[in-house]
């Protein structure tokens, strides 16, 4: 019996318009950063973040770093932000001299728990920031009320949200900053990227002096910065990118819609009032013994899937804390992420319908 092609967790795509576009740069003999970064910076602004300021950078965890040190986190504070996570979130905290507080998740969306955090509140308390995971929103409006209690800041980490919004209101447009990741896997790239969107224009000037070695003009530093510049050969990339991500989002959540008609015997991913999800991951609960259900997907029916993530961030030995986050916790025990890129065919879509459904029931 012919084994069936495998089906990838994710697949970034990658056409003729990328290729040409590159190319275009090569033979311009620009290649840093120049005029395709300062385009790829007025069109992202204009297509998601309703035209706020945008500076690229050279990653994601860099755009978390750099917005940090621009909004004045430092040495003294800290910083609410989730366990379940990437550790760059919490990363780029350290990184900046401050102190991540780790709290808890609300159960449906995965995304921090506003009562969570409120208990967190102290006085070395200097911001909030949420993580949007797997493209469903966090709750900003009861973050924001939080921040606005206390005086804090809040920061949004949106890297794997782009296009997401909340009663029609796009993420990246509610903290002071935000960060959109431009990996490989993210629902757009750039090959490797980022992007830092402000609400002020004094900390996009202070995110554009440290990702260029604290300097506008050349030789004239203002301050210690870095080199987290993009590159013209990957801002081609994200342009190219960004004129389909309207198509691919529409495709997730058109996948994403079936499986909901169709998987049983899983916890599928609810979607809270108002909010487009724009299913950066499909995340479904399997609440007895995930791993093993990921292993049968894989061998006995070619299909990937992922676990986002194994191991909470305030447990990795990076951190080495013990906070008692059951929600967290829970989580990561039983999350399963299955394919729902564009690229998916309708026999990829049936054989992954089936294949849950067969196994959900056998293991029920």
């Amino acid at each position: 019996m012919t084994q069936p092609e495998f089906i990838p967790a994710a697949r970034p795509l990658i056409g003729e318009e990328e290729r040409s576009a590159v190319d275009a740069v090569l033979r311009s003999g620009m290649l840093a950063q120049g005029p395709e970064v300062a385009a790829f910076e007025r069109e992202f602004a204009d297509a998601l973040v309703d035209g706020r300021h945008t500076a690229a950078v050279n990653s994601g965890t860099s755009g978390l770093h750099l917005g940090l040190l621009a909004a004045g986190i430092g040495p003294g504070d800290e910083v609410i932000v989730p366990s379940f996570t990437f550790a760059a979130t919490a990363n780029a905290v350290v990184l900046a001299g401050a102190e991540p507080v780790f709290a808890d998740i609300d159960p449906d969306s995965f995304n921090l728990d506003p009562a969570a955090v409120e208990s967190l509140v102290g006085p070395r308390t200097a911001a909030i920031m949420p993580v949007h995971l797997y493209g469903h929103p966090a709750d900003m409006a009861g973050i924001q009320r939080i921040a606005d209690d206390h005086s804090l800041a809040v920061f949004e980490d949106a890297a794997q949200a782009h296009a997401a919004t909340i009663d029609g209101r796009p993420v990246g447009t509610f903290g002071a900053f935000a960060m959109f990741s431009l990996y490989p896997t993210k629902n757009m790239t750039s090959g490797e990227g980022g992007m830092v969107v402000s609400a002020d224009a004094d900390v996009d000037h202070r995110v554009r002096l440290l990702r260029n070695q604290g300097m506008e003009k050349q030789y004239q530093n203002e301050l210690a910065g870095f080199n987290a510049r993009m590159t013209d050969l990957h801002a081609a990339i994200g342009r190219a990118q960004l004129r389909k991500l309207a198509g691919w989002t529409a495709d997730r959540r058109r996948n994403a819609a079936r499986f909901d008609r169709e998987l049983s015997g899983v916890v599928i991913p609810p979607v809270a009032e108002g909010v487009e999800h724009v299913y950066h991951q499909y995340t479904i609960r399997v609440p007895e013994d995930r791993d093993g259900f990921a292993k049968a997907l894989r061998e006995e029916y070619a299909i990937g899937s992922g676990v986002y993530y194994p191991v909470p961030v305030h447990r990795l030995p990076s951190f080495g804390r013990t906070d008692d986050l059951p929600e967290t916790e829970r989580a990561a025990r039983e999350v399963l992420s299955l394919p729902v890129h564009p690229s998916l065919t309708e026999a990829d879509l049936d054989r992954v319908v089936s294949a849950v459904n067969t196994l959900a029931k056998a293991g029920s």
